[in-house]
């Protein structure tokens, strides 16, 4: 069996051929990337996977490379994942997530009609779709009305769309995954847990004064780590049928504050203070995600594994090992709380 992985050098991307390499060794691991794209997070498994260049709003690329390697399974995650950014760049964050997925979809149907190729395919949605819920709508199932409060959350219905309109016209098969917050170690830096554990690990090392720079505390998560989700995604593409969507999430629902609190309690400094920073806050957000996962579990049986005190503790050492390699070339400069 041969997979394919957009965005194999991006933070799920990575995790996801990590468990595969371990869990499914004969299976033959493969990635889609863009020549400039860092490998930071696959370097300790270059020697086992296979590597092609491409890009996603390059419609001749994509049909190059999928033409070329003939992958059994596509989990789709390449995207630009970044809300705040997709206020900035709304067109660019549309561009990459529509158009890129519109490109990889129609490469397939083109391959499938041509020759009988017929690949599972992944196709990487978000909770973000569903926008803001009312209390009443919680737990969110999988027919909530989608209310996207953002470009990326746009971005992110449009390729639920036509995931969901390619298997209905053409039977390419898609399988569509709306997976709510998920973080760990290599998490980027502008996403909330790994931003504070950052700043964390900054005044740990001395490199930033004693504060943390929030945005809204109050918003509501269900939190779960990365490496259960790709676990979710490998059950996903073997045990549910195309054409359908399911939310996957955690079981361990608090505040962003709640959250940041039991970040601060694993500290090495005490009495860090927290200061809310109006640049980030969000034009609109959405302030209560907590999912029903019913559907996925009642398809594969699958529960989270990695309680969040976890979670947290390694994202924290993620970046005190950061640091602490920083200090160790000598870069030692101070960090104005890590802040992004």
């Amino acid at each position: 069996m041969r997979i394919l992985i957009t965005g194999i050098t991006g933070f799920v991307g990575s995790h996801l051929a990590e468990y595969i390499l371990e869990h499914a060794p004969d299976v033959d691991v493969t990635g889609l990337l863009r020549w400039r794209s860092p490998r930071d997070y696959i370097e300790s498994i270059m020697d086992r996977i296979t590597l092609h260049y491409g890009n996603l709003q390059d419609f001749a690329s994509v049909r190059s490379v999928l033409a070329d390697c003939r992958p059994d399974i596509i989990f789709h995650l390449a995207a630009q994942s970044y809300v705040d950014f997709s206020f900035l760049a709304p067109a660019d964050t549309l561009e990459t997530n529509v158009i890129g997925t519109c490109h990889l979809l129609e490469a397939v149907k083109q391959l499938k009609q041509s020759d009988s190729w017929d690949p599972v395919v992944h196709v990487c949605s978000s909770s973000e779709v569903y926008g803001q819920v009312r209390e009443d709508e919680v737990p969110i199932r999988e027919n909530n009305p989608l209310r996207p409060a953002s470009p990326y959350a746009v971005s992110k219905v449009g390729e639920d769309m036509l995931a969901f309109q390619y298997w209905t016209s053409w039977q390419v098969k898609t399988i569509r995954s709306r997976m709510f917050t998920h973080t760990g170690p290599r998490r980027g830096e502008v996403f909330v847990v790994s931003n504070f554990a950052r700043q964390v690990a900054a005044i740990e090392a001395s490199l930033a004064e004693p504060l943390v720079r929030v945005g809204n505390l109050d918003s509501v998560r269900t939190f779960s780590d990365v490496r259960d989700a790709v676990r979710a995604y490998w059950l996903l593409v073997h045990k549910c049928p195309p054409g359908e969507v399911y939310n996957i999430g955690g079981i361990e629902t608090m505040t962003i504050g709640q959250m940041l609190d039991q970040l601060l309690a694993l500290s090495t400094v005490k009495d860090i203070k927290v200061e809310i920073d109006p640049a980030r806050l969000r034009p609109s957000d959405v302030t209560l995600q907590i999912p029903c996962v019913d559907k996925f579990y009642e398809a594969t049986g699958w529960k989270p594994e990695i309680r969040f005190e976890k979670t947290l503790q390694d994202t924290l050492d993620y970046w005190r090992d950061y640091y602490g390699k920083r200090q160790g070339a000598g870069q030692d400069q101070r960090v104005e709380s890590a802040a992004v």
